[in-house]
């Protein structure tokens, strides 16, 4: 059994899954949303979302994490100050020796719905059937259990084409 950390990164709201992953069995951790000040500084906002992090990394200690791609919008500052969330998300788990992979917003859909185009409330309904007990108090949450569960599935393929003989990584 391996602890997976989902993390859908916001300057705002950064959402968190945890799970458990046996094989093709998941079983819901824990989950939640750090939330952030949008009234204090961007580095303010960015030491917190860390700090947090290091907390939850600490607490649950998982073995791996997952991260989802940033989504560019037409907003150039608001895709830079989601860039330096996903930042801070990207190597806090570094930071204590947690192995982090980044997934696209479409991969993650598919994974948890079969539709890269799979509105918001279709992977929280997934999620929430894929994972009893979740709370999913904020769609930030539900994203980062998505996110987990992607990794999840796309972490057991990696696996078993490495032990097939094939090669060692697969991009995804």
């Amino acid at each position: 059994m391996v602890r997976l950390l989902g993390i859908d990164p916001g300057l705002r709201f950064t959402g968190w899954g945890l799970i458990e992953a046996d094989g093709n069995r998941l079983a819901h951790v824990a989950d939640g949303v750090i939330a952030t000040d949008s009234d204090a500084s961007v580095p303010e906002r960015l030491k917190l979302l860390h700090d947090a992090l290091m907390a939850l990394l600490a607490l649950h200690r998982p073995a791996e994490a997952a991260v989802e791609e940033t989504y560019v919008n037409r907003n150039g500052t608001a895709t830079l100050k989601l860039g330096y969330a996903r930042g801070v998300a990207l190597l806090t788990p570094a930071l204590v020796g947690v192995p982090v992979t980044e997934y696209a917003a479409k991969t993650v859909k598919m994974a948890v719905v079969g539709t890269g185009g799979a509105e918001k409330e279709q992977v929280a309904m997934m999620v929430r059937r894929l994972l009893p007990g979740a709370t999913l108090r904020r769609a930030d949450a539900a994203d980062a259990l998505a996110v987990a569960i992607c990794h999840a599935h796309h972490r057991s393929s990696r696996l078993v084409w490495s032990a097939a003989g094939g090669a060692r990584t697969v991009a995804i």
